[in-house]
């Protein structure tokens, strides 16, 4: 399918080539060539990369993430259980950058860090941090938009990674955050010009307007931003856009406004695709449909000068005591995570980070705190889709029973299933693959569908 771009659009990327050849080539592919499909696999749930996803076999590993793979077509994912067991994300291979920057400025750094996704929804990139961060570290993801902070949460449950913090809400809040974070990911909202492949919506909206709407959107950004990183931490700033406005020109305020360092991050031949900044003198990453098999992204990477005066982060390991709740936990409960009751809610965290995520909610609107383990009702603990999914789920202290495929989609549309006769009555881990898939809730003559009503499936 031929696509008609803007002309102002057209212009602007001719303008570029004129500063950067290689650019030549973008409005035809563009215009011209399909978007390609990828996914990513968790480095904890498929530790082994199966040959194929959804029925579709895997064509190739995405050269700057090892857990990443490219399919030659498009399946069928959401009927999939996998990707709802959460063994996979379906991601741009471009976007999955992030892992290979992420393991190279943590790699003389094997200790856990505080990292912290800004713009996050819908958590394509924060799962990938969290498969590249040491291990243990600490991930808080936001969202402004409530509806996407949702979807933010969804996945990252689904995800399993126990010390991850999610709230939604405007950037300003992290402003009194002060020396916060060793790390910041800054996805900002863009023109889009790089997803016009993929996303017909991307083209309809595109105009000089919005360019420079976009451009003061991402510098308000960077200034809520800048006084939560640490001296000496790093700033990750991305767009999925092509115009300099809202890349290098960045990336020229930052330096100027912060003094921020740029820093270059080393990369192999086989990333040759990958395009340096356009009139800049500062190391960027371009990524574009002609050169690599991905989609528009831009991503710089900037480290916040060391200052003595800094204040610095609360000690992170004190203050682990529990929390007194109001009755005794069942065996099926981790004893791995510090307990916290918020409302009807059990949620458990890490202890180690039990400080500073006590810090963090006097400041952000949190909707999630680690692991949402269980829900109280009168007098019963109900456990939650996030135990499930949890990685640090407790197999041999709960029953399990085996689905097929077609048994595990019919839980996940919420359908009505039947239960081994055998099976005792209670809460059982329902598993596909031997992989956990959800609750049910076994009562002899009828199970009870526990999977969250608000994320079944609908297609058949």
């Amino acid at each position: 399918m031929i696509m008609q771009l803007p002309q102002l659009f057209i212009d602007e990327i001719k303008a570029l080539t004129i500063q950067e050849p290689r650019v030549d080539g973008l409005i035809e592919a563009l215009g011209g060539t399909a978007p390609t499909t990828s996914v990513r696999f968790s480095r904890t749930k498929s530790p082994s990369i199966p040959e194929a996803v959804a029925g579709e076999p895997l064509s190739g590993t995405v050269p700057w993430c090892p857990q990443g793979r490219y399919l030659s077509s498009r399946p069928v994912f959401i009927l999939d259980p996998a990707i709802h067991q959460g063994l996979y994300y379906v991601q741009d291979a471009s976007s999955m950058f992030i892992s290979h920057v992420i393991r190279s400025l943590t790699a003389d750094s094997p200790e856990p860090i505080v990292y912290l996704d800004a713009c996050a929804a819908p958590g394509g990139k924060t799962t990938a941090a969290i498969d590249s961060l040491p291990q243990g570290s600490l991930v808080v993801a936001n969202e402004w938009d409530f509806r996407r902070a949702e979807i933010l949460r969804e996945n990252l449950i689904k995800w399993g990674y126990p010390a991850v913090i999610v709230s939604r809400g405007d950037t300003r809040r992290y402003s009194r955050l002060h020396s916060t974070f060793d790390i910041i990911a800054a996805d900002v909202p863009c023109s889009g010009e790089g997803m016009m492949r993929k996303d017909p919506e991307a083209v309809t909206q595109w105009s000089p307007a919005l360019i420079d709407q976009c451009t003061s959107r991402q510098r308000e950004i960077i200034d809520n931003l800048w006084p939560a990183l640490r001296p000496g931490g790093y700033l990750i700033y991305s767009t999925c856009t092509f115009n300099r406005s809202e890349n290098e020109e960045i990336i020229d305020y930052i330096t100027e406004t912060y003094g921020a360092i740029p820093v270059a991050i080393p990369t192999t031949p086989d990333m040759d695709g990958i395009l340096p900044g356009i009139g800049t003198p500062h190391p960027c990453y371009r990524f574009m449909p002609h050169l690599t098999d991905g989609e528009g992204l831009f991503m710089a990477v900037l480290r916040k000068p060391d200052s003595e005066t800094a204040s610095r982060r609360r000690d992170r390991t004190k203050n682990t005591r529990s929390d007194r709740l109001p009755f005794r936990l069942p065996p099926w409960i981790p004893d791995t995570l510090h307990p916290r009751l918020d409302g009807n809610t059990l949620y458990g965290i890490p202890p180690q980070w039990k400080p500073l995520a006590d810090t963090l909610s006097q400041s952000l609107d949190i909707i999630m705190q680690g692991v949402e383990l269980a829900t109280v009702k009168g007098r019963d603990l109900i456990p939650s889709q996030g135990l499930a999914m949890s990685t640090i789920l407790e197999r041999d202290r709960i029953t399990t029973v085996e689905a097929d495929r077609e048994t595990a989609l019919a839980y996940l549309r919420r359908d009505t299933l039947k239960i081994p006769e055998e099976a005792p009555k209670g809460h059982i881990l329902l598993t596909h693959n031997d992989i956990p898939l959800g609750w049910v809730k076994n009562l002899g003559s009828r199970a009870n569908n526990l999977y969250p009503p608000q994320w079944r499936i609908l297609r058949h």
